[in-house]
């Protein structure tokens, strides 16, 4: 029994090894990866099922999916073809256990490769390091195997497999329960599989008695999805949705499949004389899952609808960027605050224009620029929460250019306050030829913005800052010379003076913001914008 949980521990922490070292080894490939081949729903079940036999982790494909749906990269029907391929991509561990672990030995290079990874992971850095992890990982997955092989051999001595319920439709509902239940004691579907296949190869079942183990097991995930979406946002809480109920489908066409397949697999035993072993347990953990996704893929969009109507969005617009679990993605994390932050200033713009013209404000823009006012120190704290822990200076450049745009959008908030108490002064003839000006940059700003962030010229716009900038000087000379001739009182002239003020900095965070953004959104570094702001003196 000892050797047994040493060997399940092993092999639990390779497959963390194995997984962590490949995804630090593939650093911004997943999201090169999934931009650039998800564009419908087959093309993302291919995606998620490769990632996920890659990455030999289902849990960091679908984090990785909500960080793009979260981001705006994908669309949720795209995610649910992800999450579809990952439930096959991750029966791509059976196959490895049933063909590497028991058909071919490898615990005579299992230790040795541990040797090897580990020494790469002290001596190495950078990939090296990483590709040394994802060795080492390999290794103990194995070794871990070769225990789970001796310790199941010495069970199946004492363990009598007709004892064991699994004939009848109450026997296979028991065993279904109690691979559900080792899925969620050990938190990881493929070492019960491991199990599961080890006491296949031992003789301590049979193999219809694994199938209804591994039936359990497949169901079991759900529960990590239903753990991971509490207090989830509702990209989470709907992926974790769209996998319970592809999961409780699956299972329900496997159990009601499996009386067939006990059929098959003895009608195949007559024939050929031999016995159904491991590889044809793991070949009916994928068959039932790809049928599984060959139910729900012609009507994905429909079930995508189905799933948005059972958990709506909720709450500001602006908190689905800014879910705990994508910081943790760096890149991916990155780009979800600045496409968040492109939002936040694409709504402070329309509040300028509106209090330029002197346009009523109805409740659902009101309440809009307040939900992005209180987006942007949110933004602040989910930034800073990603870290400088991303591995290349473009994506460090990404988080300063975020910083300063964050910084810019506060101030530019600032000023919309101020400009909202004094909307005659704004509206004075002696304003109007600056206030003109000021909307048309406005407006300028306004029409860059696409479905995938800003796409305008932000030196265009820059340019445009530091000619307002420039009038802006020439208009305040001119009234404080009328204020000296007594052509204008200096309580007016002051007031006209600080609001064309407030709509020079207007053009000048907004620049700025834009700029910063516009950075960040090609992985260029910042420029150095703020080293001087002498245009606005």
């Amino acid at each position: 029994m000892i050797t047994t949980l040493g060997g399940i521990g092993l092999f639990l922490l390779g497959m963390l090894l194995l997984t962590d070292g490949i995804k630090a080894l593939a650093g911004t490939a997943l999201r090169d990866v999934l931009t650039r081949f998800v564009r419908g729903p087959v093309s993302a079940m291919a995606s998620g099922a490769t990632l996920t036999a890659l990455l030999q982790s289902s849990s960091a494909t679908m984090l990785t999916t909500i960080g793009f749906v979260s981001a705006g990269l994908i669309t949720f029907p795209q995610a649910i073809g992800v999450i579809f391929g990952a439930n096959i991509g991750t029966t791509s561990t059976g196959w490895i256990v049933s063909v590497l672990g028991f058909k071919i030995s490898m615990g005579a290079v299992a230790l040795p490769l541990v040797t090897l990874g580990a020494l790469m992971r002290l001596l190495m850095r950078g990939k090296v390091a990483s590709i040394g992890i994802a060795i080492a990982g390999f290794g103990l997955l194995f070794f871990g195997i070769a225990l789970l092989q001796e310790g199941m051999s010495g069970l199946a001595e004492r363990i009598d497999p007709a004892s064991i319920p699994g004939e009848g439709f109450l026997g296979a509902l028991i065993l279904i329960g109690v691979g559900f239940a080792m899925t969620v004691v050990m938190q990881s579907s493929s070492a019960a599989m491991a199990v599961t296949l080890a006491a296949l190869h031992a003789g301590g079942i049979d193999i219809t008695q694994g199938a209804a183990l591994v039936i359990g097991q497949n169901m079991g995930t759900t529960v990590k999805s239903v753990l991971a979406s509490i207090g989830g946002s509702t990209a989470v809480k709907r992926t974790a949705v769209a996998h319970i109920f592809f999961n409780i489908v699956t299972g329900a066409v496997a159990f009601a499949l499996l009386p067939v397949f006990a059929w098959g697999v003895g009608f195949w035993e007559d024939r050929s004389g031999d016995t159904a072993g491991v590889v044809t347990l793991a070949g009916f953990h994928t068959v039932f899952n790809v049928l599984g996704v060959l139910i729900f893929l012609p009507v994905i969009h429909r079930f995508a609808r189905m799933i948005e109507r059972i958990v709506p969005e909720r709450g500001s617009r602006f908190a689905r960027h800014f879910d705990p679990a994508v910081a943790d993605l760096g890149p991916i994390g990155l780009e979800s605050a600045r496409r968040a932050l492109t939002e936040v200033l694409g709504v402070l713009i329309s509040r300028i224009i509106a209090v330029t013209r002197g346009e009523p404000l109805g409740r659902e823009q009101t309440e809009r620029f307040a939900e992005a006012r209180a987006a942007i120190p949110k933004a602040a704290a989910f930034v800073a929460r990603i870290g400088a822990e991303t591995g290349r200076d473009a994506d460090i450049h990404q988080q300063i250019g975020l910083i300063h745009a964050i910084d810019h959008l506060e101030k530019l908030g600032e000023v919309i306050d101020r400009l909202d108490d004094r909307p005659q002064i704004i509206r004075r003839p002696e304003v109007d030829q600056y206030r003109s000006a000021v909307e048309e940059m406005l407006l300028h700003a306004a029409s860059g913005f696409g479905e995938s962030g800003w796409v305008g010229d932000p030196d265009a716009i820059s340019a445009e800052s530091v000619r307002i900038a420039a009038v802006r000087r020439t208009l305040r000379h001119r009234l404080l010379e009328q204020t000296a001739r007594g052509q204008i009182s200096a309580e007016i002239s002051g007031n006209i003076i600080d609001t064309v003020r407030w709509l020079d900095a207007v053009g000048y965070h907004m620049s700025r913001a834009l700029a910063y953004l516009s950075s960040t959104q090609s992985g260029d570094q910042p420029p150095d914008l703020d080293s001087s702001s002498a245009h606005r003196e």
